[in-house]
């Protein structure tokens, strides 16, 4: 199993720069929460947050490779990418 301590800086920043904002926190409790797959939209509106703000939250969640993205059609699809919590931040989640 890999632990937080093999990955590299860049890694660490990423992940913990995504994590140490409270918008892309309660998003992550949310799709958490949610256990399935919620619609770019469904996300903004649970959030309260514009288009582009909640486009730029998104963003930097997957870049930190914390969700998962699914395109169909013209609708994206988010869900946690509960691989890189289990691996990296393990227990993590039930702290939400």
């Amino acid at each position: 199993m890999t632990t937080l301590k093999e990955l590299n800086d860049d890694d660490r920043e990423r992940i913990f720069k995504a994590l140490a904002d409270v918008t892309r926190l309660q998003i992550i409790r949310s799709l958490y929460a949610s256990m399935k797959e919620m619609s770019c939209g469904e996300v903004g509106d649970i959030q309260g947050i514009s288009k582009s703000n909640n486009s730029y939250h998104l963003r930097t969640l997957r870049e930190a490779k914390l969700i998962k993205v699914r395109k169909e059609a013209q609708t994206r699809y988010m869900s946690i990418d509960m691989e890189t919590f289990e691996t990296y931040l393990p227990g993590f989640l039930d702290t939400l």
